[in-house]
């Protein structure tokens, strides 16, 4: 396992199970002094959790070195390309949790047709039937390919099993069978990296009621996520165990502490980068020939083509 990811994971669970326990460690404030006759005392409960304000980084910042950071991703690309490889990189962690944002921002400089996303939906009935795995295998990339799955395989083991989705039996062969699975892809050839967003339970509330709020993001709320916050426990629990059995020295975890998504998106691409050593295959400049001259060719007139209306 990773240095340090022991305590990456500690951390997390002190945010996911027990919210609360920094304010019971927290030394005691000093009374206040005494108020004056013609103060009102307060009665309102005074917020003191014992927690820091999130330091979000400034946009400013958060650009320029996201700029730099999609210079290398397209270095990264033509690498890929060029050398044959085979990536597949997982996402996974709590709703609202940020997978989608650094997916977003992974994707907009790549050539879609070597790096692509899949993010599979509820299983038909015939694909209940096969073999839990097969449908992502149909996934995996070719060679010069990179594959960014928006949620995975380890369904299984988190919304499936806390929603009652699977059964006991099936669940606990998915833990038997998972690592398995994974050495066979590593040996295949395929480089296999798997994130973990990690988030807080009041940064997942702002960002749930966010999107309650906003018409043009509330889309992104199912009642599926809605009922995950009744069961905040389970999932912290599920994802415990998914990490004991998967967790493995070959296809470790890497958790991404996601309260500020800025910083997140530039911490697990950076990561990313790290984990694939790569050259650079930038091709050189090209000019821009000049236009063909006119020819003697005559253009129908401009009446007979439908425009869109100018309403701008």
């Amino acid at each position: 396992m990773p240095k340090g990811k022991k305590n990456n994971q500690t951390a997390e669970s002190s945010r996911e199970i027990a919210p609360d326990a920094a304010a019971v460690t927290s030394p005691v404030q000093k009374a206040p002094a005494p108020e004056t006759k013609t103060a009102a005392p307060s009665t309102a409960p005074k917020k003191d959790d014992g927690k820091q304000p999130i330091k979000r980084l400034k946009r400013a910042a958060y650009e320029e070195e996201l700029r730099k950071l999609h210079v290398e991703l397209v270095k990264l690309q033509y690498w890929i390309k060029d050398k044959g490889l085979k990536v597949v990189v997982i996402f996974e962690g709590r709703d609202a949790a940020g997978k989608g944002g650094v997916i977003k921002r992974i994707t907009e400089c790549l050539n879609p047709r070597i790096c692509r996303v899949e993010a599979l939906g509820t299983p038909s009935d015939r694909e209940k039937t096969q073999w839990y795995f097969q449908r992502y295998v149909d996934r995996l990339p070719a060679a010069g390919e990179m594959v960014l799955f928006d949620r995975s395989w380890y369904n299984r083991a988190g919304v499936e099993h806390v929603m009652g989705f699977c059964t006991e039996e099936e669940y606990r062969e998915f833990l038997r069978s998972c690592p398995e699975f994974e050495r066979m892809l590593i040996r295949s050839g395929i480089i296999l990296l798997k994130y973990w967003f990690s988030v807080s339970d009041e940064e997942q509330e702002h960002r749930f009621q966010a999107r309650l709020d906003d018409p043009t993001k509330r889309w992104k709320l199912s009642p599926m996520d809605l009922e995950s916050r009744k069961k905040w426990i389970e999932y912290s629990k599920a994802k415990d165990e998914m990490f004991a059995h998967t967790d493995t020295k070959q296809s470790p975890w890497y958790v991404v502490n996601s309260d500020d998504k800025r910083r997140a998106h530039l911490n697990c691409i950076s990561h990313l980068l790290s984990m694939i050593p790569y050259g650079d295959l930038t091709p050189e400049p090209m000019a821009l020939p000049p236009r063909q001259h006119d020819i003697a060719y005559t253009r129908p007139p401009m009446e007979y083509q439908t425009f869109v209306p100018e309403k701008f």
